[in-house]
């Protein structure tokens, strides 16, 4: 299926400082001179705000009403690749795992463990994007962490991200508000992030190339919830084990059935061909700008509409619904009329992939 034009992303210029060193050494974990030297010329000028530069141990913030919090752990590889790099996965990784709980993402932690050997040019790329990221999405780093570890003990760059943020007053997000009859939608096209990194492992070619699909979800989602409120069920973003295993989970958390049709499955020709390619069904290939929607079936056209008028959503389709039958089961319509149990991912299928 072709997919609609795509945003373009904009690169953020921000000058590297001239520094004394070009590369990570231990030196720069150890707390000390070159800490500081590595802190001062990059993460504290990039991200300045004025919760980060009080320097403290933690950041002092305040916060009102219901909160959600998430953590995550980023260790892909490899740590550039088209359409971004592990920084800004990092940074859209937490803020849309904090918009699926109906939350407004407002401040981070980062912390980083940096193989020394590092080049300081990657690590500044990292940062820029990370302020980019950030920038977007609407959040600021407030506190992290810089650990360094010996060459060989780590691949270049492993980052953790925490967000906090406060949920939307008209949200009401769970799984026990699903019922039967509820719409499933998904907002755009599957499988590109896990194959855009695919493809540069495999050094795959195709006629146009394959680009990740990260991006923050949390403006998005806060204007479906503005507009639709309660009646948005469910949202989850399909990441480590695609859109399958989430909806298998899902079914099975909830004991109800789940239908969903193979040729409503939205998926750029190019990924399609590459999972062919490599022997990967594309419902189980990671995504990192993508979300689910369960939605009340009176309000679903409306929704998928809205949707559909984001840039985010431009390549949302309306993939199947929640059934009285088959409960704790996902069953999957083939494009040619056949039916099959969809599973959850029985193993690592695509390791380092986010």
């Amino acid at each position: 299926m072709a997919s609609k034009t795509k945003p373009v992303k904009m690169q953020l210029q921000c000058p590297m400082p001239k520094l004394d060193f070009d590369v990570i050494t231990l030196g720069h974990g150890s707390g000390g001179v070159l800490t500081n030297k590595l802190l001062d010329s990059g993460v504290f000028d990039l991200l300045s705000n004025e919760v980060l530069d009080e320097r403290h141990d933690g950041a002092f913030i305040e916060m009102n009403g219901k909160l959600a919090f998430s953590t995550d752990s980023f260790l892909v590889s490899p740590i550039f690749f088209p359409g971004g790099n592990i920084g800004e996965l990092a940074v859209n990784g937490t803020v849309n795992d904090l918009a699926m709980c109906g939350a407004i993402p407002k401040y981070l932690s980062l912390s980083f463990i940096i193989e020394e050997g590092l080049k300081m040019t990657e690590f500044w790329e990292i940062l820029t994007s990370i302020k980019f990221a950030c920038e977007k999405a609407g959040v600021q780093v407030v506190t992290g962490d810089t650990k360094v570890v010996e060459k060989g003990k780590g691949d270049k760059i492993f980052i953790n991200t925490s967000g906090i943020g406060t949920i939307h007053p008209k949200a009401n997000i769970n799984k026990n508000n699903i019922k039967i009859g509820d719409k499933i939608i998904v907002s755009g096209n599957i499988a590109s992030h896990g194959m855009a990194i695919m493809s540069v492992r495999e050094g795959l070619e195709f006629d146009s190339e394959i680009i990740s699909d990260t991006t923050n979800l949390n403006t998005t989602i806060i204007n479906l919830i503005e507009q639709f409120g309660a009646n948005i069920h469910l949202l989850t973003d399909p990441t480590r084990g695609g859109v399958a295993t989430v909806l298998k989970e899902i079914a099975m958390a909830t004991e109800i059935g789940i239908d969903i049709f193979q040729k409503y499955l939205p998926i750029e020709t190019q990924v399609d061909s590459a999972c062919e390619l490599l022997g990967l069904d594309p419902l189980y290939v990671a995504n990192e700008g993508l979300f689910i929607s369960f939605v009340e079936a009176s309000i679903a056209d409306d929704y998928l509409k809205y949707l559909q008028s984001d840039a985010n959503g431009a390549n949302a389709k309306l993939i199947g619904s929640v059934v009285n039958e088959h409960p704790k089961q996902v069953i999957m319509e083939s494009a040619i009329g056949g039916k099959r149990v969809v599973s959850m991912l029985p193993g690592e299928q695509l390791p380092r992939i986010c």
